[in-house]
This record gives structure tokens, sequence and C-alpha cells, in this order.
């Protein structure tokens, strides 16, 4: 009886093997995002990007993101890179973080005190009010590189 079981678990763990490894073989593509942030004012801080995939807290709350990162200034802008997105549909906000607590400083009429950015560069006004995730948004389906300049006040 012992050597049956045996020949059974010599052809069967072979064949379970493979099906696991094609699994593997078939897993979803990830793409890499590389976000470039221009027109930085300061020397000093941090610029802090968050990468978001749905409008839910976009761009201030953390809810929906699914990537972040700080990276220390070192001149007029800053690069970096986000790996192993699934394609999907994303935006980015940015903060010119100086003071290091990791978000937009606002005064008491939720005007933000920081730089900013947010994907696509849309206008930020008193009129337009807080980009929308639909207004920065963009597809990503493979490698792909988007620039955002910093605001350093809101657009007229």
């Amino acid at each position: 009886m012992l050597l049956k079981v045996s020949k059974i678990a010599y052809f069967l763990l072979p064949a379970l093997l493979s099906i696991n490894f094609g699994c593997k073989a078939n897993a979803e593509p990830t793409s890499t995002l590389t976000v470039v942030v221009k027109g930085i004012k300061h020397q000093k801080g941090q610029i802090c990007i968050r990468v978001f995939s749905s409008e839910k807290g976009f761009p201030l709350d953390n809810t929906s993101e699914v990537k972040s990162g700080c990276t220390q200034i070192a001149g007029n802008y800053v690069k970096k890179q986000f790996t192993g997105l699934k394609p999907g549909t994303y935006a980015v906000a940015v903060v010119d973080d100086q003071n290091g607590d990791y978000k937009l400083n606002r005064d008491f009429l939720g005007i933000p005190k920081e730089g900013f950015g947010i994907s696509k560069n849309p206008t930020v006004s008193l009129i337009t009010g807080t980009p929308k995730f639909s207004d920065a948004s963009f597809s990503l389906q493979k490698n792909k590189t988007i620039n955002i300049f910093m605001k350093y006040g809101l657009d007229p």
C-alpha cells in the first residue's frame, strides 16, 4: 500500500507544481509610473507624492491612495518612480512639504500655504475649487512618465 501511495505522489506532485507555476505566468502585468515634479521654488524640505486609484479622498486624503513617497529637494525638480501599478486610471497629488508634516498646510479659508501640484496640471482657483479626480486622472496601461508643475498659490 505504501508503495502505491508513493507512486501516486511521484506523478501527482509534478502535476500540481506545474499548475501552480502556470498561474504565475498568467499574472496581471504591472507598470511603472514616473512622476517628474518641476518648478520647485525651495531648496529645503521634501516633495511628497501620492498616487490615487479613485476619486475617494483625492487629492487631500489618503483614502484611495495606492502608492506614495517623499523625495528630498535637491534642485528645481524631482523625479520619483512608482512600480507595481496595475493597468487602470490614476491621478497624482504633490505637496512641497516644507515643515515635514506630510500634508498640504492651508489657511483658515482652505487656501494652500505650501506648494502643490496635480496630475494634468488643472486650474486651481477660488472659482474652480479643489480639482476632481476626473480632471486629473489618466490611463496607465504600460510604463509612463508624467510631468507636474508646482503651484505656489491659486490660479487667477
